[in-house]
């Protein structure tokens, strides 16, 4: 029952009914027989654990270890055959005779079933409590001096009758729960009446699965009407806890019966079914699924070769095992794949034009090389091993041109982004070996495009990485070299797979970042920016509209009239692109819907002065753009995120000594370009009437702002030497002035690069006269006439051009 307490079959308790009927005697009428009169003061102690023992309870006792073997040889050789039962204090503790409660039970040893050297089993019959006196220990046997406290005979008290009533009634509620119960209360009339009802008390509390420290303070309440209030709240615990366990194991058996009903019921409808010739078997099915799937397709012979060997293996694996979920999946993409499936190109050049119209404003000279590359395709016949690479800053519409070149080729688009890619794996897929393994996005791209031929666009594939799990970035080098993506091989499929006639379409913000063999296999087409004008009328013509129809307005709802939108535009989106932009115009229509949705009806027409009320405070101001005070020259600069204008500051502190500093943030390079700078002019004093001990009484101070953005790059060189020199002469260059250009020791002006985009940063920040390095020439005039228009250029060779251009020295 429990711990060191075991179950006796029926023939044991036969015999404990004759053992009860020789050796424990009832207790006649007259001449009665003391239980002082025959237990010793003196017991030999069982330690027991998890819980005590009670009074009138026979139990089917194990002992462990050597002494405790001992001290039940001993007890059998003593007259009484008495032992004490009693609980230890601490469960983890080992047997001591510190480890003791207080109270415990005389037992009466009824039979000695095993023993051997290491353990014991036997049978005793408890008899009464006892509490502890003294306690010693012989040969490691615990002995106890004890007091009795012998049971009373209560009769005919109606209080107490009622409580037997009580645990009675709580027993009978058991027992119709649990039917286990019945045994142990059937053995107990046989021995004890239910009219005592200290017995039955101790009884139903024996009879309980409480806690063991729970069952020793019953067994210390020697008060009767005390006791059975401590029995009767573990009965009730009992009883409660007997019917969750019936509820749960009802709930159990319910659920498992449907389960069971409803897997006969299927198993008995396949079978009809099948019968009937309108199912077939799982397997058999999914084969000629495969099968029906390749009629379509035209593998090649090592797939083909691959494809029935699988077949032939899964028709011989049983659905449950392991292996044959594998084999499916395997086949399923083999299957699934567009195995020679091609869209038809389409070569319409007109058609092309007017796509590319459509989708976008601007951009001539990117759409002038996507209608050259088609003209090649339609001359050639196809565009096969074709990779381009649209690099520009965020917003100007790299995966949207990428889209258009899909719709006007008719081709499926299918776009992922490599960005940030760090396993090999994701690229060519992990080997079926392990759990979960599927094919890399290239075989994941082509299954979802549906075709052999589709336009699939790299996204960000500046910044793809590396890790100890492989470098992604050598894996696209086998999807993108023409020369062997026509037997790609991916590891989840391991057969070759075409990938030639794909077009590939990588996106990137920056070149500097792509590995130089990944960037050689890639036509680069360049996407520098919008202008002013280009962004006003891509705003009228596809973000107003967009913003309104996700918003839930139309143009009879709100306006935003031209002017209002080139000002948002100079004001609070200077980038490159059009994402700020769009940004900003979504952030009127959402003030514009919450003024509608709390009740307005007229239109809402945004004006200039109603800018900030939408928008806040600008985030540009004009007055930051040019200064024009000695000392400060604008310069061009080429970044990631497309061009950007840079004052360059130029101050001097008298001093004892000379001494050059710089700040700003600037790199190696930029630093470089400022010592140049410095040399040249401390160089040609003479030329540029200086007199020769400016530098031996002036600390010089070169500073380009802002100081928390990163600056690099020799093309500032020719700016920071014109405005040491505009700082010296104490006289400011021309106004909307802005130069650009690399300067050598001798003067040399040196050439430079991103003239497109310093153009375009140029008009946005209203410069009228530039200056160029004479070898950016070619770069300029390549240039679309709009972008030029306005702008008075300037190329130059030497230096001493650059100053009589910013000083207006003829």
């Amino acid at each position: 029952m429990h711990d060191n307490f075991e179950d006796h079959d029926e023939s044991i308790e036969y015999e404990i009914e004759v053992e009860t009927d020789a050796d424990v005697q009832a207790i006649p009428d007259d001449g009665l027989v003391l239980a002082r009169d025959i237990l010793p003061s003196r017991l030999p102690i069982i330690p027991l654990r998890p819980r005590p023992a009670f009074p009138g309870v026979i139990i089917p006792l194990t002992v462990n270890g050597e002494a405790r073997v001992r001290t039940i040889k001993h007890a059998m050789e003593t007259e009484s055959q008495a032992i004490g039962l009693v609980m230890v204090k601490e469960l983890d503790e080992e047997d001591s005779t510190t480890n003791l409660q207080k109270v415990g039970v005389a037992a009466k040893i009824l039979k000695l079933i095993h023993t051997d050297k290491e353990s014991a089993h036997v049978l005793v019959n408890s008899l009464e409590r006892f509490s502890i006196e003294e306690v010693h220990e012989v040969n490691d046997v615990i002995y106890t001096d004890v007091t009795y406290f012998l049971s009373t005979i209560y009769s005919d008290n109606p209080e107490l009758k009622a409580y037997s009533m009580a645990i009675i009634s709580t027993l009978k509620e058991l027992v119709q729960i649990n039917p286990l119960y019945s045994e142990e209360i059937k053995l107990f009339l046989g021995r004890t009446s239910m009219d005592d009802p200290a017995r039955l008390t101790d009884f139903a509390a024996n009879l309980t699965n409480a806690d063991g420290f729970e069952l020793q303070d019953v067994l210390e309440t020697f008060d009767i009407h005390r006791r059975i209030d401590k029995v009767l709240v573990l009965l009730k615990k009992e009883l409660e806890v007997s019917r969750l366990q019936t509820k749960i194991s009802q709930q159990i058996e319910e659920k498992i019966s449907k389960q069971q009903r409803e897997f006969f019921l299927r198993e008995q409808f396949k079978a009809i079914k099948k019968e009937l010739g309108l199912e077939k078997e799982g397997k058999v099915s999914e084969i000629e699924k495969y099968q029906e799937r390749l009629k379509t397709l035209t593998l090649n012979e090592e797939a083909q070769k691959a494809v029935d060997e699988e077949i032939e293996k899964l028709q011989l694996i049983e659905p449950s095992s392991p292996e044959y979920n594998v084999s499916r999946n395997y086949l399923d993409w083999l299957t699934i794949l567009p195995w020679g499936k091609f869209s038809k190109d389409s070569y319409d050049l007109k058609r092309a034009r007017r796509v590319l119209d459509r989708d976008h404003y601007g951009l001539d000279d990117v759409k002038e090389r996507i209608l050259e590359f088609i003209a090649v395709g339609k001359m050639k016949g196809d565009i096969s091993g074709s990779i381009l690479c649209l690099v520009g800053p965020p917003g100007v519409g790299k995966t949207s041109i990428g889209k258009s070149i899909a719709d006007t080729l008719k081709r499926k688009f299918y776009r992922f982004s490599v960005g940030g890619m760090r396993d090999e794996a994701e690229i060519k897929g992990h080997r079926r070996t392990y759990i979960g393994a599927m094919p890399g996005k290239a075989i994941q791209a082509m299954k979802s495009a549906g075709t052999a031929n589709p336009v699939l666009m790299l996204d960000e594939i500046d910044k793809i990485g590396a890790s100890f799990q492989g470098d992604p970035a050598s894996a696209l080098l086998e999807v993108l070299d023409p020369e062997q993506n026509g037997s790609f091989r991916d590891h989840y499929l391991d057969v070759p797979f075409d990938l030639s006639n794909v077009l590939f379409i990588a996106t990137a913000n920056q070149l500097d970042t792509i590995p130089a063999p990944l960037l050689d296999r890639m036509e680069v087409i360049r996407l520098s920016g919008y202008i002013l004008e280009e962004k006003l009328e891509i705003a009228r013509r596809y973000l107003i509209p967009k913003a309104l129809k996700s918003h839930g307005m139309t143009r009879a709802q709100i306006g935003i009239s031209k002017s209002t939108i080139a000002d948002i535009v100079d004001r609070y989106a200077r980038e490159a692109g059009v994402r700020g932009l769009e940004n900003k115009i979504k952030k009127i229509m959402r003030k514009a819907a919450m003024e509608f949705a709390e009740g307005r009806e007229e239109k809402i027409q945004v004006i200039k002065r109603d800018i900030e009320h939408y928008l806040g405070k600008p985030i540009f101001a004009e007055e930051e753009l040019i200064k024009d005070s000695p000392g400060v020259v604008t310069g061009l600069a080429w970044t990631r995120l497309g061009g950007a204008t840079l004052q360059i500051e130029a101050t001097a502190m008298k001093s004892k000594g000379k001494g050059f500093k710089q700040t700003g943030q600037l790199g190696k390079v930029m630093v470089e370009s400022s010592e140049i700078a410095y040399s040249y002019v401390m160089g040609h004093l003479d030329k540029y009437k200086i007199p020769e001990d400016y530098f031996d009484s002036h600390f010089i101070h070169l500073h380009v702002p802002a100081g928390a953005t990163p600056k690099d790059g020799p093309s500032a060189g020719i700016t920071m030497t014109t405005a040491l020199l505009s700082m010296i002469m104490n006289k400011p260059v021309r106004k909307k002035l802005g130069m650009t250009g690399e300067l050598s020791l001798t003067g040399r002006v040196l050439p430079i690069g991103g003239v497109k985009e310093k153009t375009i940063a140029a008009r946005r920040a209203g410069l009228t006269t530039l200056i160029f390095p004479a070898d950016n020439k070619k770069d300029y005039d390549e240039l679309p006439d709009y972008l030029r228009a306005g702008i008075e250029v300037h190329f130059v060779k030497d230096y001493r051009d650059v100053f009589k251009l910013a000083f207006s020295v003829k």
